[in-house]
Parts: structure tokens; C-alpha cells; sequence
């Protein structure tokens, strides 16, 4: 694991649980909630809950009831209970408590993780107490596994552990049967202390009074393949709900832009470009740009062979030619070469694509351009975050645009992003954004302009997104590298993967068949599927589509690659089992 992985855990913990501990009031906690299935809720511990008197009872009753579980036994008094909820609760940004509650909104216990901020990536579950012998049955297991599953899907973490005392049997039980197993035991010495009752790690060789039995969540995972493994799929955390909830109340009139000026602000300081500008998708983006570079009937743009069909209609719907370039058959995008060989009197600009994640070799693409006095628009759209030569895409062209339609790493529904370095070229890409208006006259259209405006509560949602973007990259790697790990002796194929200089973020982990298989990628997809996995082959080689204003053949390593690859199941929450699960079908069908 390195370094940065760690630290992007860190922070993502910490930013998660500060979050959660920050309501105050009961609806934004409830806003906050994670739901128990149609059985209740985990109600996070925050602010808003300090001054509520009868829940510090409750509390207090309740560790004094199970007093003799805890290492520390002390009795608890209601003033101890505050104080330990401000101070070593809501004030420690790897620890947090979840109250679990029923349908009808009666807390019936707790639920916690503490400790968090280990190298191991591991969550300890905390504080499990069943404080209402009135609950539904199955409640609180159902809890367990609702509050796992959220902290899974939200936070790039690797496993789960708990430590019980050796003399709690009935919680023992309770944690085997919801597939904790015991990993070892840490020995206890007894202390007296204040005529409290301590228990603290035993010394070597001191005979233990104790011990505390460390288990670790290790689920049987018979349902992996039952139901189908998508491709796709985005990580929503509370945030997300919490955001959008406001802008929803509250967006409107002198707000109607809250979101949306905040989201373009970060988005630019993100990328390290000086301008974002929110739109209704990536291909709205990249048409605004083409205009804004006054690029238009009888101009040429020199697109790749292999992308979405987009790329291409961006340049189509201002009027101008999309010329289609090869690409590289180590990264599946554009390749310089081409470029240069299809560059004429005629040619105004390119449009790389850091495709499936995997960034362009910009510094090439950017000489190339520099010498013929071509125009970049980078096609961002599954790219956000990665990076080439330290550098991130987006920030290499004259525009680049970005998209949060649903499949992709960051969503918001559908919606894109426009960014440029440029403060002229900004201001002529604004006035086409706003329809063309002349903001010194109320209402005054003077040049052409467009409708692909985002609107605030997607904007709600892209900023939440924006703010775990680095943790959700993390996931999307990890996912990668254990189709790296369980496909690694498998034969003909060869996998998708990041070159020298670059890094990807792995918005699809995919691979391509060799020419030595002696199955089709169609039947490769066909067969998958019938053991419930998910795929779906590459972009085919675009050129070939009857729509554009110029025939051209397809090129060559664009056929290659779109008639031999696909894109495996890379939804961000997928498990390890089911990457495991898919790749152990893969070489069997490939094994034969």
C-alpha cells in the first residue's frame, strides 16, 4: 500500500465521520442516517444530541448495565457520560457512534467504529450494545451489516474487526453469528484503581485474568454470482443526500446558484485550471469549446478512431469535420503519429481522450499542436483526477470537458464540466453558455450561444462527490489491482493497464484478447453474462458509423482494439469476491 493510499483513508475517515458528528438539529442527524433495511435506522451521535437529556439517561443506563463487558469498569454517572460524549466521541476524527433506532424513530441501542486510523485500513466496530429488549428481531444484526456496508461503499477500507471480552459470551454468539471469526486472543491484567476495576494488556509472562478475544468479519460468500455483477455503479454517502436535500429546500431565488458557484470553484482548484463552468454534459462541453475557438463549417478536428461517439459529434454539431486518428495499443488512446500524418491546410484543433480513465501522452500531443498552431480540447470525460507526468488532465489543452453521467466515477445524473486556463476564452465560452446574452442589457441576445446550463441540485450532488473524489479514484484502483492479482496467470489477454508517466484512475478496468484465443470477444461477453457477469465490449473503431459529413476508413489499432476488448465490472462498492468471482470465470471460459 502506499503512501498516498493511507493518507486519502485518513482523510476521507475523518472527513466522513466529521460530517456525520456535524448535524444539529434531529433532522439533519436523521438526514445523516443510514437506513437498517425497512427496519430503522443508525442515527449518527452529533451535535445536535449533546443537550438531549434523556438519551445521556439512557446512555449511562446502559453502560452501567453491561459494566462488566468493558476492560475499564467503572460506573458511569450522567455528567461522565457528557463529557465523554464531547470529548472522546464527537471530538475524535476516527471514532464515531450510531444510534440504532426503529421505524418509529425509538432508540434501542448502539453502534460504533473506533480507531480507525490505522495503516491496516481496517475498521474496529465498537460500543455494540442492545440497550431495548423490545427491538425486532434481527434487528441489531441487520444493523451490523448495514452500517459495514455503508462504510464499505463509502470508504476505500479493507476489513472490519472487533475485540470482546472472553466472559461476554452471549455477544460472542452474536458476533459468530453474524460471521465474525476469532483471530487471537490479547491477554489481561486485572488493576484496581480508585476502586475501579481495570483491565490493561497483561505483561510477558504475567498470567492473564482475562482476555480480550480479537474477531474478524469473515463472511461466507456463497451469494457472490447469484445476481448479476454490473459494470458500474457510483459510491452516494450521506453527503450526497444532504447536499442535494438543501438545494432542494433552499436553492431557489437568491441561492439558485449555491451550489453550482461553489462546485465550479473547486472543480477548477481540483483540475489546476483557473476556470470551471458547469454544463448539461461532457458533449454539451465540448461543443461550447469548438465555438468559443471559433471552429465551424469547412474546419477539420482530428479526433481518435476509438472513443465515444460524442468526441465526434461535438465537432459534427458545429458544422466542422471530424478527421478520426489511430491510437496506441498500450494506453487505447490517441496516437501522435497519426495525428501528424492527417494534419492539413484545413485542420483547427484536436481532441485527445484520456480514455476509460487512462490519461494521453499530452506531453506529445502538446509539442505537436504548439508546432502546427492547433487548438487542444481535451475529452476529460472518465478522466477526473488522473494524472500524466504529475499533471493532471484537463489542465494540458486550450478547454477540456468533463462528464458526471451516471456510469462514471463522480455522478451527478447527467451533467459535465468546461475548463480553461484562458480568461479570454472563458468570457466567449460564458456568453455562449448564457445563450448568447449581453450581460449590460437585461435580456439582450447579441451572439449565438447555447442552453447546457447544469442545474444547482445536480451541482449539490457533484460537489459532495468532488469532495470524496480522491477516495473514490482509490477504490477504482484497488478494484484494478485485484483483477491485476486474479487474472495474473490467465492466458490470452492482456489487461488495460496504466504506462510509464501515467496514472489512471480505472473508471473501467478492461482488458483485450490476444490474437492466440481461440474464442470472440462477443462470445467471451455472451458467456460471462451467463454466470452473471457483467460486461461490455469497447467503443468500436467510430469511423465506421454512416453519419459523418466525410467517409474515411477505420483505422487499424482502433479496429483491433474495438473488435477485441471490454470493459469488465468496475462498479466503484463492487467486493473483492465478486472481482475475484469474475476473474476466476474469465480463465475458466478462456481455459475451456
Amino acid at each position: 500500500m502506499s503512501n498516498k493510499t493511507f493518507e486519502v483513508y485518513k482523510k476521507a475517515v475523518t472527513e466522513n465521520f466529521r460530517f456525520l458528528k456535524s448535524a444539529e438539529n434531529i433532522r439533519d442527524a436523521y438526514l445523516r442516517a443510514i437506513p437498517i433495511g425497512q427496519k430503522g435506522f443508525l442515527v449518527p451521535v452529533c451535535k445536535a444530541h449533546l443537550e438531549d437529556s434523556e438519551l445521556t439517561k439512557n446512555l449511562t443506563a446502559w453502560r452501567n448495565t453491561n459494566v462488566d463487558v468493558y476492560p475499564t469498569q467503572f460506573i458511569a454517572t450522567e455528567q461522565s457520560t457528557k463529557v465523554w460524549m464531547l470529548d472522546r466521541l464527537l471530538a475524535v476524527d476516527d471514532r464515531i457512534l450510531f444510534l440504532v433506532c426503529d421505524i418509529k424513530g425509538k432508540v434501542l441501542g448502539h453502534i460504533g467504529f473506533n480507531g480507525c486510523h490505522n495503516p491496516e485500513l481496517c475498521f474496529e466496530i465498537d460500543n455494540v450494545v442492545k440497550g431495548d429488549d423490545r427491538s425486532e428481531k434481527g434487528l441489531f444484526s441487520d444493523a451490523m451489516v448495514a452500517l459495514m456496508e455503508w462504510a464499505r461503499k463509502v470508504i476505500n477500507l479493507d476489513s472490519f474487526f472487533l475485540r470482546v471480552m472472553d466472559n461476554n459470551q452471549h455477544a460472542i454468539e452474536f458476533y459468530t453469528r453474524n460471521e465474525f471469526i476469532e483471530q487471537k486472543r490479547l491477554p489481561l491484567s486485572k488493576v484496581i484503581k480508585g476502586g475501579s476495576v481495570n483491565y490493561v494488556d497483561a505483561k510477558p509472562g504475567e498470567v492473564p485474568e482475562r482476555h480480550f478475544i480479537q474477531m474478524i468479519w469473515k463472511p461466507a460468500r456463497e451469494y457472490v454470482g447469484k445476481s448479476l455483477i454490473l459494470t458500474a455503479g457510483p459510491s452516494i454517502s450521506s453527503k450526497e443526500a444532504v447536499f442535494a436535500f438543501d438545494a432542494a429546500s433552499n436553492g431557489w431565488n437568491s441561492n439558485w446558484s449555491k451550489y453550482s458557484t461553489v462546485f465550479e470553484k473547486k472543480f477548477a482548484e481540483y483540475v489546476g485550471v483557473k476556470y470551471a463552468m458547469a454544463t448539461s454534459s461532457c458533449t454539451g462541453a465540448l461543443q461550447i469549446a469548438l465555438m468559443a475557438l471559433d471552429i465551424g463549417p469547412g474546419d477539420e478536428v482530428i479526433v481518435p478512431d476509438q472513443t465515444w461517439v460524442a468526441t465526434a459529434n461535438a465537432v459534427r454539431y458545429v458544422g466542422a469535420i471530424p478527421v478520426f486518428a489511430d491510437i496506441e495499443l498500450d494506453t487505447w488512446n490517441i496516437d501522435v503519429r497519426s495525428i501528424e500524418k492527417l494534419i492539413t491546410a484545413k485542420t483547427k484543433a484536436i481532441i485527445p481522450v484520456h480514455m476509460y480513465g487512462h490519461p494521453a501522452r499530452m506531453t506529445k500531443i502538446v509539442e505537436l499542436a504548439k508546432k502546427h498552431n492547433l487548438k487542444i480540447v481535451e475529452d476529460a470525460a472518465p478522466a477526473i483526477g488522473a494524472e500524466w507526468e504529475g499533471k493532471r488532465c484537463g489542465s494540458f489543452g486550450d478547454f477540456a470537458g468533463f462528464s458526471f453521467q451516471g456510469a462514471k466515477l463522480m455522478v451527478t445524473g447527467e451533467g459535465g464540466m468546461l475548463v480553461t486556463n484562458s480568461d479570454e476564452l472563458y468570457e466567449k465560452a460564458l456568453k455562449i453558455w448564457d445563450q448568447g446574452r449581453n450581460p449590460s442589457r437585461t435580456f439582450w441576445i447579441d451572439a449565438d450561444g447555447v442552453k447546457f446550463k447544469m442545474s444547482n441540485i445536480q451541482a449539490a450532488l457533484g460537489l459532495a462527490q468532488l469532495e470524496r473524489v480522491d477516495e473514490l479514484i482509490e477504490m477504482k484502483r484497488r478494484i484494478f489491482s485485484w483483477y491485476q492479482e486474479g487474472l495474473s496467470n490467465t492466458p490470452h489477454i492482456i489487461l488495460n493497464q496504466e504506462v510509464q508517466g501515467a496514472r489512471s484512475i480505472y473508471w473501467m478496468s478492461s482488458l483485450r484478447l490476444d490474437e492466440g484465443t481461440s474464442i470472440s470477444r462477443d462470445n467471451l461477453i455472451k458467456k460471462l453474462k451467463e454466470v452473471n457477469v457483467d460486461s461490455r465490449p469497447v467503443f468500436p473503431a467510430i469511423s465506421q458509423y454512416p453519419i459523418w459529413p466525410r467517409h474515411q476508413d477505420p483505422q487499424a489499432t482502433a479496429m483491433r482494439v474495438g473488435n477485441q476488448a471490454i470493459n469488465l465490472p468496475s462498479g466503484v462498492c463492487l467486493t473483492k469476491d465478486e472481482v475475484m468471482y469474475a476473474a476466476k470465470a474469465i480463465e475458466g471460459i478462456l481455459r475451456g
